[in-house]
């Protein structure tokens, strides 16, 4: 047996035989593509073709000079009467099956050639809408459905099922969205459009790239029960799963990103479920209402207010409680990190003067020891795919549920570009982790600088939501923004740091928190009386 694939313009053609059918790695079709005894394949649906040795090849398969050859007739194994493949210009020659193809107006264009083997080719053009030429190419008037199938014979069973308008795409799932982009002048006539693909992934999937497409509003999505498609059902008899699907076994389509709002019960009525751990003030706890994992919180000051400090004293409050911890302090050793840790942890300056090798031992068994505690070994590193990636390991592989980021400035200087686009970028990437792993997450960001005409935050400057160096994406996808203010220049011993809240997506509070006095000698903060200034509420 003889079988052309080649353009006719080839030097030779192939011969080999069929062997059998499989599965198309192009399109998804489950049966569609066929493999030969030369090792070539060709799916029907795609047109994807393959050499003997697997690599891919492109044919356009077309011929000049496109005429009807044959005639009609009853294709019985298909429950397809003669009047149907007249209509639609199904045509048999000898062993040979022919579905041509037509433009709006009713010109022969090109058809799908299909031999007893299943082997298939084009001749001339295949862009139409098969079968498009049947339905409304002389008028403008407003259709009420259409049907669209991703197979000739889908369409024929369906206009076989009950007579309405139906046309087919030209060349299987994976070319459906560009199908209906190329005739979509024709199909945004009808009012209601009903995509009635293949029951498999592909034809899901093409389904809804090709509903993206269209006029929202108007178009739905077919479902069929039991069968792979429609020419398989009126096979097999069951001509009603075809009209179900036509007449109402169909959903509107709803683009990704909108949700009916009657759909959301459970979620409404599901208790918002408690804080996940406190803060060690009350103060700050008051107004936050906890620390809750899936969420952002970035900590700002001046420089040398205790930005640090303040997140190694969250840090150790969590550990102590049994929480898995994972702290990138991106500007410090391990070593200057973990001994920060133990000092606030123990209430002594570690890291300061002269500790015995022994005295050092002793803190560290009782405290990091027997913390879930993982550090990132990464000083001087300052590639951001390298620190995300770690960031994703400890949250997945480790099951860190809180992460400390010590600070936003390190990432960026691993980048090249325009620092506010550099950090839309890393704000948007580290939001996107925090969904994903659902990890608390405390970043540290630094304040630009005043104007001369201001004080200084390092002078107890007060911190805005505007301060916030470099991108508003900062404070747009943090959940929450605590800011510490502090005289660093006062020699006052109780020169308090005062905590403010800048933003609360949770309840809205927001304001002066608490007064914090920070002890050298312990490395502690320790609250003060709240303080008794009026919530201030941001002008947005």
């Amino acid at each position: 047996m003889v079988l052309f694939h080649e353009h006719p313009s080839s030097v030779a053609h192939v011969e080999n035989e069929f062997i059998r059918h499989i599965a198309c790695p192009n399109c998804g079709s489950s049966d569609a593509n066929a493999i030969y005894t030369d090792g070539h394949t060709f799916c029907h649906k795609c047109h994807h073709r393959t050499h003997g040795d697997g690599t891919p090849t492109i044919h356009n398969h077309t011929m000049s000079d496109v005429e009807l050859k044959g005639s009609a007739t009853r294709l019985a194994a298909r429950k397809i009467s003669e009047k149907t493949s007249e209509l639609f210009k199904t045509y048999k020659d000898g062993q040979i099956l022919r579905h041509y193809y037509y433009d709006v107006d009713g010109k022969l264009l090109g058809a799908k050639v299909r031999t007893k083997d299943k082997d298939f080719r084009c001749e001339g053009e295949v862009k139409t809408l098969f079968g498009m030429q049947n339905f409304r190419h002389k008028t403008t008037s407003k259709q009420k459905k259409l049907v669209i199938t991703e197979g000739e014979m889908d369409a024929m069973a369906c206009y076989e099922a009950q007579p309405w308008d139906v046309v087919s795409i030209p060349n299987g799932a994976a070319a459906a969205k560009k199908a209906i982009q190329q005739n979509y002048e024709w199909i945004a006539h009808y009012d209601k459009v009903v995509l009635f693909f293949d029951n498999d992934p592909a034809g899901v999937q093409a389904s809804k790239d090709a509903a993206g497409v269209l006029p929202p509003g108007k178009v739905f999505i077919g479902f069929l029960e039991g069968y792979k498609d429609a020419s398989e059902a009126l096979a097999a008899g069951d001509a009603e799963a075809v009209r179900a699907v036509c007449n109402y076994n169909h959903q509107q389509y709803t683009p990704d990103g909108i949700v009916d709002a009657k759909d959301l019960l459970e979620v409404v009525t599901t208790p918002s479920p408690p804080a996940d751990h406190d803060y060690p003030f009350q103060g700050l706890q008051t107004k936050l209402h906890g620390i809750r994992f899936g969420e952002l919180t970035t900590i700002t000051a001046g420089s040398g207010i205790g930005k640090s400090s303040f997140c190694r004293q969250l840090a150790v409050d969590l550990l102590n409680s049994g929480e898995r911890v994972g702290y990138l302090a991106l500007e410090e050793s391990n070593r200057r990190t973990a001994l920060g840790l133990m000092s606030s942890a123990v209430g002594k300056s570690l890291h300061i003067g002269e500790h015995s090798k022994r005295d050092l031992t002793q803190y560290f068994d009782q405290t990091i020891s027997n913390w879930n505690l993982h550090l990132f070994d990464g000083f001087g590193s300052y590639d951001p795919d390298h620190i995300y990636n770690r960031i994703e390991y400890m949250a997945a592989g480790l099951e860190t549920r809180v992460v400390f980021l010590d600070h936003l400035s390190i990432l960026l200087s691993g980048l090249d570009g325009d620092e506010r686009r550099m950090l839309d970028i890393t704000m948007t990437r580290l939001r996107s982790l925090v969904e994903r792993t659902g990890i608390a997450m405390f970043l540290v960001s630094h304040l630009r600088r005043t104007t001369q005409s201001d004080k200084n935050h390092e002078e107890g400057a007060r911190v805005t939501l505007g301060q916030l160096r470099g991108s508003a994406a900062i404070a747009q996808l943090s959940d929450s923004v605590i800011a510490l203010e502090r005289n660093q220049q006062s020699g006052s011993k109780h020169n308090a740091t005062t905590v403010r809240v800048l933003k609360n997506r949770y309840s809205g509070e927001t304001g002066v928190a608490c007064l914090l006095d920070y002890d050298l000698s312990t490395c502690k903060f320790n609250e003060t009386e709240s303080t008794t200034e009026p919530e201030y509420i941001p002008d947005f």
